[in-house]
C-alpha cells in the first residue's frame, strides 16, 4: 500500500509538472514563433509573391493536440524513469552476498533461521525488493517443509508473481502509448473538418484557410506517431530490464541457495 500510494503521488505531480513545463514552452517559444511565420507567409501570399514555403518545426508543433502529446510523453517518461530507477536499485543487490554460505557447505533445514537473519536485518526498503523476498520465502519454506522441490517451486512462484506485478504496473504507460496517436487523430479530424468548412472560400480562390486547416490535420498525426514510436521503444527497454531482473533473481536463488540445500 505504501508503494502504491507513493506511486500515485509521484504520477500526479509528474503530470502537473509536465503540463506546466510544456505549456510554458509553448506559450513562450513555439506559438509566438509559429504565429509570426504564418503571418509572414500570409502576407507574402497576399502580396502575390512567388516563393517556396518552408516547413517550420514551430508550425508543425503549434496546435493543442501536439501540446497534449508532448505532455503525455513527458508523463510517460517520468513514470518509466521511476520504474527503471527501482529496477537498477534492485539489480545492485544481485552483486551482494546476502547468504554467507561457503562453497561445498550443505544447508540443512535447521540452518534456515540463521541464514534468514542477515536478510531480515536489511533496511525496510531493500527488504521489500524481489531478491530478499524470494530468499526469505525459500528459507522459510525449507524450514517448514524440509523439501527441496517445494523450495524451488516457492522461488518460482515469487518470481512469477513479481513479473506479473511489474507487467500490470505498466498499464498506465500502455494507456498513454495508445492515447497519443488517438489525440493525433483527433487533430486530424478537427483539421479536416475546418478545411471542409472553408471549402467555399477555396472555390473562390482563397486557399489560405484550407491550407492552414489541412496543416493542423497532418501535423498533429505526424507528431503523435513520432512520439508514439519513441515511447514504445523506451517501454520495451523497460520491460526487458524488468524481465531480466526477474530471471537473474531466480538464477541467483538457484546458484546461491537451492544447490546447497540438503535434507538429512
Amino acid at each position: 500500500m505504501k508503494f502504491k500510494s507513493s506511486d500515485f503521488v509521484f504520477q500526479l505531480f509528474a503530470l502537473l509538472a509536465a503540463v506546466i513545463l510544456v505549456h510554458a514552452v509553448y506559450v513562450a517559444i513555439i506559438r509566438p514563433n509559429a504565429d509570426a511565420l504564418i503571418e509572414e507567409q500570409l502576407a507574402r501570399e497576399a502580396a502575390g509573391e512567388t516563393y517556396v514555403q518552408q516547413r517550420s518545426l514551430y508550425i508543425v508543433m503549434r496546435d493543442y493536440e501536439q501540446e497534449a502529446c508532448f505532455v503525455l510523453m513527458l508523463w510517460a517518461m517520468a513514470i518509466m524513469g521511476l520504474k527503471a530507477q527501482r529496477s537498477m536499485r534492485e539489480r545492485r543487490l544481485l552483486d551482494k552476498a546476502l547468504l554467507n554460505v561457503s562453497e561445498g557447505t550443505p544447508i540443512l533445514p535447521e540452518d534456515a533461521r540463521d541464514l534468514s537473519r542477515p536478510i531480515q536485518a536489511l533496511p525496510e526498503e531493500e527488504r521489500n525488493y524481489l531478491l530478499p523476498r524470494a530468499l526469505l520465502t525459500a528459507l522459510q519454506r525449507f524450514a517448514s517443509t524440509k523439501n527441496v522441490a517445494a523450495v524451488s517451486n516457492s522461488v518460482k512462484e515469487v518470481c512469477e508473481t513479481e513479473g506479473d506485478r511489474l507487467d500490470s504496473e505498466l498499464a498506465m504507460v500502455r494507456y498513454i502509448t495508445w492515447a497519443i496517436p488517438s489525440i493525433g487523430f483527433i487533430g486530424t479530424v478537427r483539421g479536416i473538418g475546418e478545411a471542409l468548412s472553408q471549402a467555399h472560400k477555396a472555390v473562390e480562390g482563397d486557399i489560405a484557410g484550407v491550407t492552414v486547416s489541412l496543416g493542423v490535420a497532418f501535423n498533429s498525426t505526424f507528431i503523435a506517431l513520432v512520439i508514439s514510436i519513441v515511447i514504445m521503444f523506451f517501454t520495451h527497454q523497460l520491460q526487458l530490464m524488468q524481465e531480466r531482473l526477474v530471471l537473474d533473481t531466480q538464477n541467483y536463488c538457484d546458484n546461491h541457495l537451492l544447490r546447497f540445500l540438503k535434507v538429512g
